[in-house]
């Protein structure tokens, strides 16, 4: 810094001589006889090493300890509502959960209770059912018993009023021999069929005696064929009269 000075000082008076020189060669000035030597002054420089400049440390800014607690409490105010409200959506989550798993129980449930009193519906009607069908079943078994009842008695008295016919017939055609005596009896065979016409006959039971036995045989060949069957009843034909068994004694026929 010093040498810098001296340098311009330096300069400033080489400047001023100068200046000096000019306003004396202007105005007319007249030097003397004598020779003036004038000798320049010199300046004498000199290399002048500057300093490095010193670095000045950034100055650190004060720390508002107050702000920084403001600041720390507000980020952890802000953390514990960050957390409070996560805690808060996880339970209205899990609530909304249970409340629909509540939900889907409660129809699960109520849909078991429709289904079991529908079952029970159903079980009460096929019961109910059951027991009609048992009542008219057994009301129908009833009526039919006492049909088929009536229609045996019936046919038993048409039956009886045929066998009375062919115990006529037989009657008529039978002749007794001379070698009857009572306590012979002759049991026969007599097939039919539906015509009334006499297929067969045959002999299950003799009473001992040819004769006897002969004239039994004799007698329902004379008849051939009772014409009056062929008005019966199929069915009735087949159980009763398809054949016949008779009796003969000296004192009856017996079918």
């Amino acid at each position: 810094m010093g040498s810098f000075l001296s340098y311009s000082v330096a300069v400033l008076v080489s400047l001023a001589l100068h200046l000096g020189l000019l306003a004396v060669l202007f105005v007319g000035w007249e030097p003397e006889t004598s020779r003036v030597m004038i000798q320049p002054q010199f300046i004498e420089a000199k290399l002048v090493e500057l300093a490095p400049k010193k670095t000045v440390a950034p100055r650190k800014p004060k720390v508002d300890v107050a702000k920084q607690k403001r600041e720390a409490k507000k980020r952890r105010d802000k953390q514990r509502r960050d957390k409070l409200a996560a805690q808060k959506k996880a339970e209205d989550k899990k609530r909304e959960q249970e409340r629909i798993a509540a939900l889907s129980e409660k129809k699960r449930l109520e849909e078991l209770r429709l289904a079991e009193e529908q079952r029970r519906r159903d079980e009460q009607a096929a019961a109910e059912e059951a027991e009609r069908k048992r009542i008219e079943t057994e009301f129908a078994e009833a009526v039919a018993a006492e049909q088929a009842e009536i229609n045996a008695q019936e046919d038993e008295r048409v039956a009886n009023s045929y066998r009375q016919l062919i115990q006529q017939r037989l009657s008529q055609n039978w002749s007794r021999p001379p070698s009857a005596r009572l306590g012979m009896e002759t049991l026969i065979r007599i097939r039919l069929v539906p015509t009334g016409r006499i297929v067969g006959v045959t002999i299950l039971t003799s009473s001992g005696d040819t004769a006897f036995d002969r004239s039994v045989e004799q007698a329902a060949l004379k008849v051939e064929q009772f014409v009056e069957l062929q008005g019966m009843k199929p069915d009735l034909f087949e159980r009763k009269f398809r054949q016949v068994d008779v009796a003969f004694s000296p004192e009856d026929l017996r079918l």
